[in-house]
């Protein structure tokens, strides 16, 4: 394989080669949205130019077209996971809508109920906390949070005294967006097992960031999203089990999701299109597909090596500058460095910092709950990426230098 090389990889990207208030744009928000290359622009431009048209159902040749295209996505996915099926992969609009597709069929298939509950973590994005809390509100179960130790780690004691046979799920994220932790998924799946506990994983920071095993993982559910692999806003995937997509009900009804329908009763349709009532995204299920291969053809561990390296250079440079407070410093973190400065508002470094030229993320980071264990409204977060280089690291250190002595 060649030698993993950023300044060649930003080629790729068109929307990197500007200036912003006269400054070379140095991203650093990618937790929040990476930015897309050009194989992924042609694969979606490709589809609209070539073979737009709608998928399954149609006998001309655009449509058989269209068709073969979205579903040879599915099984670009599926490898990508080492999901046992194709089947067994749902397209939907992102994390939060897949997050919300578990929860709701759970809640319809009567699978929790009064006297169960969910275990969730206090490391968790909104979008995968306010989901569980509302089948909690539909079903009488109840809510428990896994403790988050000062280092930004989960406390496992903490989570296995949760542990009984009430769970009927666990649900957690792989890497959190605001601190960059990596959690010991394999160690919460097997607790969770113990105790027939279904197990979601939600993998959006951490698809963009390393291989995922999902059979290797044991999860029943596994969620991400396009716009965080270097693809385009409003798809993303469901990998569920087999045997616990066929035991759950269909969600949302519609075209495609039915094998019959008459005014009296409907049958419904098999794997995977039980799921995907509607239109779908047919050019983000293709372009998703076309970013899968152009990280695989990084290589994911090359991809992790150079995000690390960029994550251990951006810690040191902030430690030398004083009144830095870090927060998650997890021995196992991916590419996500967090922090105040002295007694600066979040928002009013980022801001500062955007007029040097540097895209940073302030604000809580959709993890109020989390913020507010550590005591504090929001961080300032740097977020790194394939295309990111070590000069742009130094370019933000010495930003956030000036911004400590303008506003300081």
């Amino acid at each position: 394989m060649p030698t993993f090389d950023p300044q060649s990889i930003r080629a790729d990207f068109p929307i990197l080669d500007q200036e912003i208030n006269g400054k070379p744009l140095v991203y650093l928000d990618n937790a929040a949205t990476s930015q897309t290359p050009r194989q992924v622009i042609e694969a979606s431009t490709g589809y609209y130019s070539k073979i737009n048209a709608n998928i399954h159902r149609g006998a001309h040749k655009l449509a058989r077209e269209a068709t073969l295209a979205h579903e040879a996505a599915r099984g670009t996915v599926a490898r990508h996971l080492n999901s046992r099926h194709e089947h067994e992969i749902i397209f939907t609009s992102g994390t939060t809508d897949s997050i919300n597709l578990v929860s709701n069929t759970l809640s319809l298939s009567g699978k929790i109920g009064q006297g169960d509950s969910v275990i969730i973590s206090g490391l968790e994005h909104h979008s995968n906390i306010v989901p569980w809390q509302m089948l909690c509100e539909r079903t009488g179960a109840t809510l428990k949070v896994i403790p988050v130790l000062d280092d930004g780690t989960l406390d496992m004691d903490g989570y296995h005294a949760l542990l009984n046979n009430s769970v009927k799920l666990v649900a957690v994220n792989h890497v959190s967006n605001a601190l960059g932790t990596i959690n010991p998924i394999e160690a919460i799946v097997s607790a969770a097992k113990q105790h027939d506990a279904l197990v979601l994983l939600d993998g959006a920071q951490a698809a963009p960031h390393m291989g995922i095993d999902v059979q290797e993982l044991g999860c029943d559910f596994y969620a991400f999203s396009g716009h965080k692999i270097y693809g385009p806003t409003g798809i993303g995937v469901l990998y569920g089990r087999e045997e616990i997509l066929e035991e759950l009900p269909p969600w949302r009804g519609g075209g495609e999701m039915i094998k019959e329908v008459t005014f009296e009763h409907t049958t419904y349709n098999d794997l995977p299109f039980k799921y995907e009532a509607g239109t779908p995204d047919i050019e983000g299920a293709i372009a998703l597909a076309a970013a899968l291969d152009y990280m695989n053809g990084l290589g994911m561990e090359n991809i992790a090596a150079h995000e690390r390296q960029l994550q251990e250079l951006a810690t040191a440079g902030l430690k030398e500058i004083d009144g830095i407070r870090l927060f998650g410093t997890a021995p196992e973190k991916a590419a996500v460095v967090s922090f105040l400065l002295g007694n600066i508002h979040h928002y009013d470094l980022g801001t500062l910092i955007d007029q040097m030229g540097v895209a940073v993320r302030t604000g809580h980071h959709c993890c109020q709950p989390l913020m507010a264990r550590f005591g504090i409204t929001g961080t300032v977060r740097a977020s790194f990426a394939a295309y990111n280089t070590e000069e742009e690291v130094a370019i933000f250190i010495n930003a956030v230098k000036k911004a400590a002595m303008m506003l300081g």
